[in-house]
């Protein structure tokens, strides 16, 4: 078998990049693990830059998404209580939506034509630096793919970031001390929109997935288990944290999802090894709280079906020679600030009562200053390109 693109991984990243290409005339076939069936049950967030949203249209992938998303034309913070709305249609005329990722990979799903082999197991990649070919595994028979360039989608723990030297490759990480406890729930969201709010007992984020389904998160420590959060514990410890009109709005339930996702921030640079590039979760993590993950990786492959297309449609390298330096630029931006976010709202093991007052003080001055908000809001939005 051959095809000019190999892309590793069916998530959204993979499914946009294989998508752009097709539509350019570049032959993509795109190998995912897992079935589809299990791709299509992955429950994540979904805040949805307007580049994000561009791109969909681009994608031919929007229609759904447009009838059916949430746009937000603000956030709003809250610090013991206390509230600031972050308005950013008035700061500066630009907004988010809010669409669950889950939608956005069936939408990209079922607007793709081209080849994509689920439940391909064991995939190799091999000879990066000359004339690449993938091997993988389906139904017992293993498979070649030769072809001129691969793209890693394959997220945190894939084999295609796997397939770098180490002596390749430099990477940088911080562990938070929490992770997020996330409950769904079919109930009509407490407010039209996010509220993310700092406590003294820790962090909390009122989300939503539609007009009649929320999720919410509670900071929890890093070895916190599951297990131990009833749903009458979950909901009693969000409203302790939200503000006492909030908490007394909120509709509780049964969750239907319960789970906790730790907190990291990473980055591996760089993104290009010969004929190998890497994007989305495969090159870095941001922490959720600047709702930067899904945008972050959906800019890459932008720049890199870009790129792509241009050497083989155009027949000019110039794309992929500055991909990496360019995606790389961008995404030390998203790191920094979800880096700002987290640190604003989050309680930290070891800051005590003055890194407390230095959060309270940077609550206040954003509150007071009309720069720091329309910051807030053109990082929030999405950054241009």
């Amino acid at each position: 078998m051959r095809s000019q693109v190999v892309i590793i991984g069916a998530g959204p990243a993979g499914l946009m990049l294989g998508r752009l290409l097709e539509l350019a005339g570049v032959d993509a076939v795109i190998l995912e693990r897992k079935s589809a069936d299990y791709v299509l049950g992955r429950i994540r967030a979904g805040v949805l830059e307007q580049g994000t949203i561009a791109l969909m249209d681009r994608a031919q992938a929007g229609q759904r998404m447009h009838a059916e998303g949430l746009v937000h034309q603000g956030v709003e913070l809250s610090f013991d209580g206390d509230s600031q709305r972050i308005d950013f249609a008035a700061l500066i005329d630009r907004h988010v939506m809010v669409y669950g990722q889950t939608e956005v990979t069936a939408d990209l799903m079922k607007a793709r034509q081209g080849r994509t082999l689920y439940e391909a197991e064991d995939v190799e990649l091999h000879d990066l630096a000359g004339k690449p070919f993938v091997t993988f595994r389906q139904n017992g028979v293993t498979q070649r793919i030769d072809c001129d360039f691969i793209a890693g989608c394959d997220g945190f723990h894939g084999v295609a970031r796997q397939s770098v030297p180490a002596s390749a490759l430099t990477t940088f990480e911080r562990v938070y001390p929490f992770g997020w406890l996330g409950v769904l729930v079919d109930q009509p969201p407490v407010a039209d929109e996010l509220i993310y709010a700092h406590h003294e007992r820790g962090f909390a984020l009122c989300s939503q997935r539609s007009h009649t389904r929320s999720r919410y998160y509670v900071q929890v420590p890093t070895d916190e288990k599951v297990e131990n959060w009833s749903d009458d514990r979950f909901w009693d410890e969000l409203r302790l944290r939200l503000n006492p009109a909030t908490a007394e709005a909120l509709k509780t339930g049964v969750s239907i999802e319960k789970s906790i996702a730790p907190l990291r921030s990473f980055v591996a640079e760089p993104l290009r090894f010969g004929k190998l590039f890497l994007a989305g979760d495969a090159a870095h993590i941001v922490p959720p709280t600047g709702a930067k993950g899904l945008n972050l990786a959906m800019s890459d492959v932008a720049v890199l079906a870009d790129a792509l297309i241009e050497h083989c449609v155009e027949k000019s390298s110039a794309g992929i020679d500055a991909y990496s330096a360019k995606v790389l630029a961008r995404i030390w931006k998203a790191e920094r600030f979800s880096w700002w976010m987290t640190s604003l709202l989050h309680t930290f093991p070891d800051t005590g009562s003055f890194g407390r007052r230095i959060q309270r003080a940077e609550f206040d001055y954003l509150s007071g200053s009309l720069a720091a908000q329309q910051s807030l809001a053109e990082n929030y939005t999405g950054l241009p390109d």
